[in-house]
């Protein structure tokens, strides 16, 4: 087996909608025929430590531990509301590697742009499509299988 290191590949997956249930669960559907494909991956912990370094400022203090009496020193991460806001834009713009096939309501193709990325995500049902796809990427769709039999 051969893997490309030189990037972190992603998985493609053809677009398909979900609705939600009356009880608030959440069906999802088969892939659509022409509906589009998107290439997911999963932020690595590099990934992750590079964009909470530029959205987070780490600070420590000193605090009084209540059982011990003693003073600990209590490691915290300082985040703006738009520094929140900035790492979460920057996490679907890794996760989100390319598309194809995805069409505005003209018809015409979308580009794969952050500016794209994030108004999709605005949209439920794209947002759904895109947690549902990354957790199939990490396998918790099995943790979910698991537990839905055993409560069965």
């Amino acid at each position: 087996m051969r893997f490309d290191l030189s990037e972190v590949q992603g998985e493609w997956f053809n677009f398909f909608r979900s609705e939600i249930k009356e009880n608030g669960d959440v069906n999802y559907l088969d892939p659509e025929p022409n509906a589009g494909k998107v290439c997911l991956r999963i932020a690595d912990a590099d990934a992750i430590e590079r964009i909470q370094a530029q959205t987070r400022k780490k600070k420590s203090e000193f605090v009084p531990n209540p059982r011990t009496r003693q003073m600990e020193r209590v490691v915290y991460y300082d985040q703006t509301p738009e520094q929140e806001k900035k790492e979460r834009e920057m996490i679907w713009d890794w996760a989100i590697q390319d598309w194809s096939g995805i069409l505005d309501k003209d018809g015409n193709e979308i580009p794969c742009t952050l500016e794209n990325k994030l108004r999709l995500m605005s949209i439920p049902v794209f947002a759904r499509f895109v947690g549902r796809c990354l957790q199939l990427i990490t396998g918790a769709n099995a943790q979910t299988s698991e537990a839905e039999v055993k409560n069965s």
